[in-house]
């Protein structure tokens, strides 16, 4: 599996929730939508990078990945500190702006 298509169906999924849980004195569930996407984007940037460059690397060793656990595991392992890297990003963003999660 590719890590950039993981991904973008990873921030798509975030985008369906709008603000997600994230409240703050005085913003509506617009606004909190609004800062949450500027976040995501945010986010999205900054991983874009390492996902490109784990894409990059699955589609080199397609071969190897058939054949090993062990690539597939890492390329996996990969795949999830990319999205909690993204995450990350996204909660002290938000908390930047005066978010809190309820």
């Amino acid at each position: 599996m590719r890590a950039a298509p993981v991904l973008c169906a990873m921030l798509l999924l975030a985008a369906c929730s709008g603000g997600g849980d994230w409240v703050k004195p005085g913003a509506d569930g617009t606004a909190a939508a609004h800062e949450y996407q500027e976040c995501r984007d945010l986010a999205g940037t900054a991983v874009r990078t390492q996902a490109d460059i784990d894409q990059d690397i699955a589609a080199t060793r397609g071969a190897d990945r058939q054949r090993g656990s062990i690539v597939r595991l890492q390329a996996q392992t990969s795949r999830e500190q990319t999205r909690d890297r993204a995450a990350a990003i996204i909660a002290k963003c938000m908390s930047a702006k005066g978010f809190v999660r309820q």
